[in-house]
């Protein structure tokens, strides 16, 4: 039986786990994204935050608990280089496991595991604002009533930019269309 057993076996002898996530560990900390099962990714998880959280403190000691885990000595310059510097100021969370599809060959859920402060698309994304509640629409209204009174000044200030533009364009076009003309009755 199983009681109180948290973490996930992965179908495999503790070796043989302790090994799989010491090289999977190694290859997301030098690839900063690796693709896997959801099912690894999620243990991978587990095993490589805490890895992390070690790295922020560059001492002998946490060098040495941390090449007992990797046994890697570039992932280890990787990790205490450039991935603390990254993750200095984040008290948590270094890792994203995002959920793929089904792999054609078995149907096995598949997933990337990444290190957050390295993915430069999800870093240049804004936040998506805040999901409104009923509470948070009686304050809302409120909030935008000023907002509509001033919206009406704004406009016409607006508006006179793009009458201008117009005008100042009109003239390029017509002596684009000229130009044409002249270089066909030289020759």
């Amino acid at each position: 039986m199983r009681h109180g057993k948290k973490f996930n076996h992965l179908g495999r002898t503790a070796d043989h786990r302790h090994a799989m996530l010491a090289n999977m560990a190694i290859s997301l900390i030098m690839h900063k994204r690796i693709t896997t099962t959801l099912a690894k990714a999620k243990a991978l998880k587990k095993y490589v935050e805490p890895l992390i959280t070690r790295s922020k403190d560059d001492s002998t000691n946490s060098r040495r608990v941390v090449f007992s885990y990797l046994q890697n000595k570039e992932a280890l310059k990787e990790l205490f280089g450039v991935v603390s510097q990254k993750v200095g100021d984040r008290p948590g969370g270094y890792t994203r496991v995002i959920k793929l599809g089904s792999r054609l060959g078995d149907g096995a859920d598949m997933a990337f595991i990444e290190l957050v402060d390295f993915d430069e698309n999800m870093l240049k994304t804004p936040k998506a604002e805040a999901k409104k509640t009923r509470r948070s629409r009686k304050s809302a209204a409120k909030a935008e009533a000023p907002k509509a009174e001033e919206a009406p000044v704004e406009a016409p200030v607006a508006e006179e930019a793009p009458a201008e533009a117009p005008v100042e364009e009109a003239p390029k076009a017509e002596e684009a269309a000229e130009a044409p003309a002249e270089e066909a009755k030289a020759e």
